[in-house]
């Protein structure tokens, strides 16, 4: 995870950064079976770690796990690194270890 506290930048309103977890490219399913980038198979969503919220940010800190459609994003280049800046409202999921404390899960 990168460090938000060194990050040039300052989240405003309901703004979160994210740095995502892998890039494109080949994958595996569950049971083991490669799954080539070109395939398609609809719509996919991705995952990210947050490394800076902004103020008005209320579900989710900086660590957590969020899960967002990477067609409705918008990327940022900082200190050489790519991130994905994307409004709270576009978050689908969050995972975190505190939110299994609650009993609930993933929130869907």
């Amino acid at each position: 995870m990168a460090d938000a506290s060194r990050l040039p930048i300052r989240m405003l309103h309901d703004r979160v950064l994210v740095s995502l977890e892998r890039e494109g490219g080949d994958r595996r399913s569950g049971g083991g079976i490669l799954i080539p980038a070109t395939a398609s198979v609809g719509k996919r969503l991705s995952w990210a770690e947050v490394v800076a919220a902004g103020p008005a940010v209320r579900q989710v800190q900086v660590g957590d796990s969020v899960l967002f459609d990477p067609e409705e994003r918008s990327e940022v280049e900082l200190h050489g690194k790519d991130y994905v800046l994307l409004r709270e409202r576009d978050l689908h999921a969050v995972a975190a270890r505190r939110v299994e404390d609650e009993g609930t899960g993933l929130y869907l």
